[in-house]
């Protein structure tokens, strides 16, 4: 366990928070108490059926510890977020069955579909992460698949089927692939894609390592090289270009597993942030011109307090203080608690997890997914963790450690502070949670939460309780900017106050969120204005949108579609 910080510093992460809690915009309406919601996994009687395979079969591989990531897409387009799982299959040599990844319908009365097959997406591979979007723009959502040793783009085709379309892209990436996103980092209309790699790892390469000197274990990746993300610029036509090296992202030192595109200067253009396991964490400015400059030293998010790179999976950025700048939370090995990078507002971010609940409460935990997501509709975004050890007999070296480890959950009390709520809200049983990710799976306004676990099933949470807040959602069609809106930022006003997102593809672990938006609302029954600045500059203002609904927006203020929740 690592040694406790200074006293110094302790007094300067507290001037901070109070700081920023002096400077936030006012709301007249605060956080209330942590609500009557409580998450209940509906998976099996949904009719999501899904076990994960690691492959393993008892030569302790390091690939069988990560798990695999997840998804929320509206493959088709009906309004209704469908469940993609992603998976791995057995070693060859060792094969038992074919498993693949599955694509669950959303059929919109609670019940999922598996349509798998018939979308031409069972195909085995030692998959790992995914991210969702239009790369072509053509109003259909897209795929691409990170795995061990072989990436997949997956067109969506309009008819509810997809096609490999890899190597015509030239997107294909052949090492360790983790975490990925797409975002538009040179404002031309066209998504990139951004591809984080994780080790230098093969059968044939695979290092013996022991907890007690006996038996295999698995091995930490210190033991192994690193690899380099990848950027690949969209080109137009379908095809793609590798720009790692001309853009300023190659590093081969990297462990990267974790990708959050932040604006963290709020100078309109996406930066990206990336959680290393063992290795400094990286931050990319963006310059404007299709370079990014390495500046997470100078920023203060590639060590701990002590100096020290910790072992960072799962990211994700949000105001959670209301300062008006994106701040960072990373998910850490055991023993290291989670990070809380709060952004001070002059490119520069403190660590304030060491004196709050997000800190103390996650101390022994081992965290994969997080994100930033407002659970209870009360305008601030909570935090969710989902937990879960690498080595199965870790309890018999540190016995207050565990394999199995409870899901988190961070209800944001407003002023920077946080209170730790996952056993109040449901989440009682012990996974060995990998990748999560949200989306309001039956149009109630309340985001529901989608866990993995590695080589164990995946879960499906809804989010139920008492109708007591109120929400709007916001779902982004671009026209000048890329067709997803993805990278816009959206401010919604309302009587509880001023609160922002930006639509995004990435962050948590290896999964993607749904890209719709969710603002809560509190007890406010509309949104006096809407604004939505596009990547491509063009800003937009639209004013009495009423609460309890879902507003499809085009670029140029258009409301193509109001969906009213599905409420008693």
């Amino acid at each position: 366990m690592r040694s406790s910080f200074s006293r110094r510093d302790l007094l300067k992460g507290i001037a901070a928070v109070v700081g920023v809690a002096q400077g936030m915009t006012p709301r007249r309406w605060m956080a209330a108490p942590v609500p009557e919601r409580r998450y209940v996994n509906i998976a099996p009687r949904a009719g999501i059926h899904f076990v994960h395979n690691n492959g393993a079969f008892g030569d302790k591989y390091l690939p069988e510890t990560m798990g695999s990531g997840c998804a929320f897409i509206d493959y088709n387009n009906d309004g209704n977020p469908d469940v993609l799982l992603i998976n791995g299959t057995d070693f060859p040599g060792h094969v038992r069955h074919p498993t693949t990844m599955r694509l669950y319908r959303n059929n919109g009365n609670g019940s999922f579909t598996d349509v798998t097959a018939g979308a031409h997406l069972n195909v085995p591979m030692y998959g790992m992460g995914v991210a969702v979007g239009d790369y072509d723009n053509d109003g259909w959502d897209d795929i691409y698949v990170t795995a061990l040793g072989e990436a997949r783009l997956y067109h969506n085709e309009h008819d509810g089927t997809f096609q490999d379309v890899t190597q015509t892209a030239g997107v294909n990436n052949t090492g360790f692939g983790a975490s990925a996103a797409w975002f538009d980092y040179d404002r031309d209309g066209k998504l990139d894609l951004f591809v984080c790699n994780y080790v230098q790892w093969s059968e044939k390469t695979d290092i013996y390592c022991s907890l007690d000197g006996r038996h295999k274990s698995y091995c930490t990746p210190e033991d192994y090289k690193g690899e380099s993300c990848r950027l690949f610029h969209n080109l137009g036509n379908g095809r793609f270009e590798d720009v790692t090296e001309q853009a300023g992202i190659y590093d081969p030192t990297g462990k990267n597993l974790g990708v959050a595109i932040i604006d963290y200067n709020m100078d309109g253009w996406p930066d990206i942030a990336v959680s290393d396991d063992t290795e400094p964490n990286k931050l990319y400015r963006n310059n404007h011109n299709g370079t990014f400059t390495q500046v997470s030293v100078q920023a203060g998010i590639a060590y701990d307090e002590n100096g020290v790179a910790r072992g960072a999976m799962g990211i994700d950025v949000a105001d959670f203080d209301q300062s008006g700048y994106p701040s960072i939370a990373i998910g850490n090995f055991s023993n290291e608690m989670l990070g809380l990078y709060q952004n001070q507002g002059h490119g520069f971010f403190i660590d304030v997890a060491p004196q709050s609940a997000i800190g103390q409460d996650s101390r022994l935990a081992l965290t994969f997914g997080l994100f930033f997501y407002d659970y209870d509709l009360d305008g601030l975004p909570d935090l969710f963790a989902a937990n879960g050890h690498i080595e199965p007999d870790i309890a018999r070296i540190q016995p207050q450690v565990t394999y199995a480890e409870l899901p988190l959950l961070f209800h944001n009390e407003g002023h920077g502070r946080f209170q730790q709520v996952g056993r109040q809200a449901g989440f009682t049983q012990k996974l060995v949670g990998r990748g999560a990710a949200y989306a309001d799976i039956n149009n109630d306004g309340y985001l529901d939460v989608l866990l993995t676990t590695n080589n164990g099933p995946a879960y499906l949470f809804e989010n139920t309780g008492p109708d007591t807040a109120n929400a709007i959602r916001i779902h982004t069609v671009g026209t000048r900017s890329n067709r997803d809106g993805i990278g816009a930022v959206v401010r919604v006003h309302a009587a509880n106050g001023a609160n922002w997102q930006t639509v995004h593809s990435g962050s948590s672990y290896c999964s993607q969120s749904e890209l719709t938006l969710t603002f809560g609302l509190g007890p406010a029954r509309e949104a006096n204005r809407v604004e939505i600045q596009w990547p491509s500059g063009q800003h937009d203002s639209l004013r009495g949108l009423k609460a309890n609904a879902t507003y499809t927006i085009q670029e140029g203020g258009k409301i193509l579609k109001a969906r009213p929740f599905r409420r008693a």
